[in-house]
């Protein structure tokens, strides 16, 4: 067994088969008029804090391009790091010892035109498949594995059907990946929202990495339902009628960056993210709910896995036999996963969706009656037929209040 990773595609190179699945950020408001415009993304502190999270950001000039602190240069120059050269391409060196790690270390430039419909399309199942020794033992918080269920495609439009879902596009060392992810409320700015929610491994590699790199996140992909075939050759807005939207920061859990691994690990419990983002392009001085005209709550107060009935998972599946191109949800009653008895316990549900779907929100019926995402795509078996995804309790609602918080006053 295994988790979902995002899935990847090197330009040039096929698609690596039967791969583990699983499926960051800078602070900018108005779009950047160069060619290749660069904002940036380092982290406040870098400091772990009591609610286990660890954050990336930078702040913003008047002119709305983002403007690194000094400190933050001087930190990524002792990586080797010179940010006037990383829109011109340095971004592609991930020598280990550059690859970086830590919060405070944190970039993520905004290289506009960077994501056109060819390289998004291009982008594969970076997959996590859970090792069965990872799993724990205790019967009492593992039940039977669940039957597979069928994913079933969203019709199109995407938007009307579901239009808080997207894809979350970035860069590895292994290629272009991909994952899924929601738009969700932000306490701070009601109706505003510019949070999204993913999976932590779609934002930082675990304990063996650091930051991917261009992160960007795309509302309502191929909002059609068109084939890949069909979306060859198509303007920008066929793939993307909502807009790339980058992060300029992003927030995962601590525990994620110390324990999370290619297979998930003791991170997996603790696999999700929040990516603040902003337009590459102008919006008309909208936020991205105003642009989808949705945005899902988040409730880290669900019901125990016993008292759910029903759980949806939403994403793009990229591994065989899906291509990522195409939206699909699955719904079934959770049961119970352990990965360590001193971790919490995770929801699993019997489902068909592979690499690339990871990231994709959970969505139950919430502790006041109404949907809300309780979680997200994190793990699930090479051979597909089930996935698990964290139950959100105090450590996710700290990473999510304080990505609200940052951002409360702007």
């Amino acid at each position: 067994m295994g988790s979902i990773r995002p899935s990847f595609t090197a330009r040039g190179e096929s698609r690596r088969e039967g791969a583990r699945r699983r499926t960051s950020p800078v602070l900018a408001t108005v779009a950047l008029a160069s060619a290749l415009a660069l904002t940036a993304t380092a982290c406040d502190s870098g400091d772990s804090q009591a609610d286990g999270q660890a954050s990336a950001s930078a702040s913003s000039d008047g002119d709305g391009k983002i403007k690194i602190p000094d400190n933050i240069k001087e930190k990524l120059k002792e990586h080797g790091i010179d940010v006037d050269k990383w829109k011109d391409g340095a971004w592609k060196n991930w020598d280990r010892d550059d690859w970086l790690r830590e919060a405070q270390d944190y970039v993520n430039p905004i290289i506009e035109g960077l994501w056109d419909p060819d390289r998004m399309r291009g982008a594969d199942d970076p997959d996590k498949v859970v090792d069965p020794g990872d799993l724990a033992d205790d019967q009492g918080v593992t039940d039977p594995t669940p039957a597979s269920v069928d994913a079933k495609s969203v019709p199109p439009a995407y938007h009307a059907n579901a239009a808080e879902a997207g894809k979350v596009f970035f860069d590895s060392p292994e290629g272009t990946m991909v994952c899924s992810a929601t738009v969700v409320q932000d306490p701070a700015h009601p109706g505003k929202s510019n949070l999204v929610w993913t999976a932590g491994h779609c934002v930082h590699a675990g304990k063996k990495g650091g930051w991917y790199r261009n992160i960007a996140f795309v509302p309502s992909y191929n909002n059609k339902g068109e084939t890949a075939e069909q979306l060859q050759n198509v303007p920008k807005d066929e793939v993307a009628p909502y807009g790339v939207w980058w992060g300029d920061w992003a927030q995962t859990s601590q525990q994620w960056i110390e324990q999370g691994g290619a297979t998930g690990g003791d991170g997996a419990p603790y696999d999700f993210a929040v990516i603040h983002v902003t337009p590459e392009e102008g919006s008309g001085g909208k936020s991205l709910e105003e642009t989808v005209g949705s945005a899902l709550p988040v409730d880290f107060k669900a019901p125990a896995v016993p008292k759910v009935p029903s759980i949806t998972a939403t994403g793009y599946p990229a591994a065989a036999p899906y291509d990522g191109q195409k939206l699909y949800q699955c719904a079934d009653r959770p049961g119970r996963l352990s990965i360590s008895a001193s971790a919490p316990t995770m929801y699993r549900i019997g489902c068909s969706m592979t690499g690339g779907a990871s990231g994709g929100g959970w969505v139950a019926t919430g502790s006041n009656g109404k949907p809300a995402l309780v979680s997200n795509t994190s793990i699930g078996p090479v051979t597909s037929g089930w996935l698990a995804g964290p139950r959100l309790g105090d450590v996710a609602e700290g990473v999510y209040d304080s990505v609200s918080e940052k951002y409360a006053g702007q």
